[in-house]
């Protein structure tokens, strides 16, 4: 019999081989249970306060049956869980520290191979960028999305929905009694968004990177196949045990641009962009912002999905789901890279069928014929910046105007319900300090409202730039991810109100047209904003974390340190 990583903890006889036997054991495990056959952990974010996971202890105990069938033995395991409804100030914060329990728990413990249990928008780049650290043979299994949300006879989304009725709400348009009743119709089972936001966007790239079962990643949270999915997730990662098919072997650059070509196809959320950026720093394949550019142009929207189309994830799913959307773009993908299953992207996805061809397109008839994420670059975002044109208006792509100018989210909160704000719908908006160092954690505000007094004007979208992140659920001619940051020091730090502006997409520019002699003069007197965190993870978070364009890791953290262990917790 093969011998597994595991057999360092159990398969010796001494007084730690005792000791790692003896205490398990009071778990009723008998004594083949250590007789070389895969340990399999099972990482699981699970939690009651991440809604999206709350689900997850339930396709633990599927995992756990399939490895048993496989001849596994299964331990599950619990980690950092971070949930969007109710983390603060974001969990972009808590990221990378996740990502630190994942990498340490897998390392540290006696473990063959890994199931990654994720779901909510931060656990699933969380989980990878750990789990690629340490390099074992990992699969994952995500949670799902939620069920369409119900509302008057319409379906709504989560995310994209709250957005448009809580704007409503401050305009007058809808009471607060009606505004009340959307909140208890909007989220109606278990599970993650049901728009194409950030949760089901990673799903999708999970998928696409090949490190989930070909169909899984849009099946609903509630349906009986998400737990069927689980349970022959658990016994494909004790062959992959066998096979000693490790994450590194999947994770390659060409599955990195599938995720790319998949991404746009989707209209996937930009918060995909920084997550897959920091997961190629954890596992060594270098990747860059140009790569995004590179291969997401003269790729066509397929997917008609909220924010950036009509449909819900359950319509997604039910069309045909990722098998018939990369069935469609099998000669634009590297089609004979390995995937999880041990077959090739084209083996698993030649035979991909469109049901709906409103909701799926085919290449012939898309939504968009480029909707390719945009990378700009210019004197106001000298390493870069990117804008999602398939979420945005077209008429705002290519624009010059007045900049009218918050110096950080107090400021907007403060006065962007003033009826006597001095700004226009034709300027254009900016926010400074939602950067990874400034805000710290780099949050889900880039898609600021728009003042109150142009909302009651009918005004619905205006070009808004910041260093910060949207949501996936989104929507908007919004400039994201502005790096350098304002807080160290990026020309975004030195915007005036009444300086011009011009966003060119056309040309992948993004301009201040202030002349340098004026930016010297500005860039003297710039003091930073004081972030004061004079101690634990946020002080050391503020300390060493990178900027967007690179994934807003932690620096010490970039890079694989392998799944070794050298020394003993007993003298021998």
């Amino acid at each position: 019999m093969k011998k597994y990583r595991s057999q360092e903890w159990f398969g010796v006889k001494d007084k730690s081989g005792f000791i790692a036997r003896s205490w398990l054991k009071n778990q009723g495990l008998p004594n083949d249970a250590f007789d070389g056959r895969p340990i399999i952990g099972i990482c699981n974010t699970w939690s009651e306060l991440t809604p999206c996971n709350a689900h997850l202890r339930d396709l633990a105990e599927q995992v756990k049956q399939g490895v048993l069938e496989a001849g596994g033995i299964a331990f599950e395991f619990p980690v950092m869980s971070l949930g969007e409804a109710l983390m603060k100030p974001t969990t972009m914060l808590y990221r990378n520290l996740a990502s630190m329990d994942v990498e340490e728990s897998i390392r540290a413990n006696p473990l063959d191979g890994v199931v990654l249990l994720t779901n909510c928008d931060k656990t699933t780049p969380a989980c990878l960028m750990g789990a690629a650290s340490v390099d074992l043979p990992t699969i994952v299994v995500t949670g799902g999305p939620m069920l369409n949300g119900k509302h008057q006879g319409k379906d709504i989304g989560s995310g994209t929905d709250l957005w448009k009725f809580s704007e409503e709400l401050r305009a007058g348009i809808i009471t607060q009694q009606e505004f009340d009743e959307i909140e208890n119709n909007m989220s109606r089972s278990s599970g993650a968004c049901n728009t194409m936001g950030t949760a089901s966007t990673l799903s999708c790239m999970v998928e696409s990177l090949g490190l989930s079962l070909p169909g899984s990643a849009t099946i609903p949270a509630v349906d009986a196949n998400r737990r069927r999915v689980a349970r022959l997730s658990g016994r494909r990662a004790v062959e992959l045990v066998k096979e000693n098919i490790c994450l590194s072997h999947i994770l390659t650059k060409e599955a990195f641009e599938n995720a790319i070509i998949t991404n746009v196809a989707i209209g996937g959320s930009t918060n995909f962009i920084i997550h897959l950026l920091a997961i190629a720093g954890r596992i060594g394949v270098p990747l860059s912002l140009d790569d995004f550019d590179k291969h997401s142009q003269n790729i066509p929207l397929l997917v008609n999905l909220k924010p950036s189309g009509s449909y819900l994830m359950e319509d997604f799913h039910y069309a045909g789901g990722m098998p018939a959307v990369i069935n469609q773009l099998l000669d634009k993908v590297n089609s004979n890279i390995l995937q999880i299953n041990g077959f090739t992207l084209k083996d698993n996805y030649c035979n991909g069928v469109i049901y709906n061809e409103d909701v799926i397109r085919n290449c012939a008839n898309p939504l968009q014929d480029d909707a390719g994420t945009i990378v700009l670059k210019g004197n106001l975002a000298p390493d870069g910046a990117i804008i999602k044109p398939s979420a945005a208006t077209p008429q705002l792509l290519n624009y010059k105007a007045r900049a009218f100018v918050f110096e950080n989210i107090e400021d907007y909160n403060e006065r962007i319900n003033d009826l006597d704000l001095d700004v226009s719908q034709d300027d254009i908006l900016v926010l400074k300090g939602a950067g990874p160092k400034g805000y710290p954690g780099m949050p889900e505000v880039g898609n600021f409202g728009l003042p109150l007094k142009l909302l009651k004007l009918g005004v619905r979208d205006m070009v808004r730039i910041s260093d910060g992140r949207m949501s996936g659920t989104a929507f908007g001619t919004i400039v994201l991810h502005v790096s350098p940051e304002s807080n160290v020091g990026g020309t975004l730090a030195l915007v005036k109100t009444g300086d011009i502006i011009e966003l060119n997409c056309q040309q992948r520019k993004l301009t201040l047209h202030v002349n340098e002699d004026e930016l010297s003069i500005r860039r003297e007197s710039w003091v930073p904003e004081e972030i004061n965190y004079p101690r634990g993870y946020t002080h050391i978070y503020i300390k060493t974390v990178n900027q967007a364009n690179t994934g807003a890791d932690l620096n010490f953290l970039t890079g694989k340190s392998s799944s070794i262990i050298k020394r003993e917790p007993h003298p021998k």
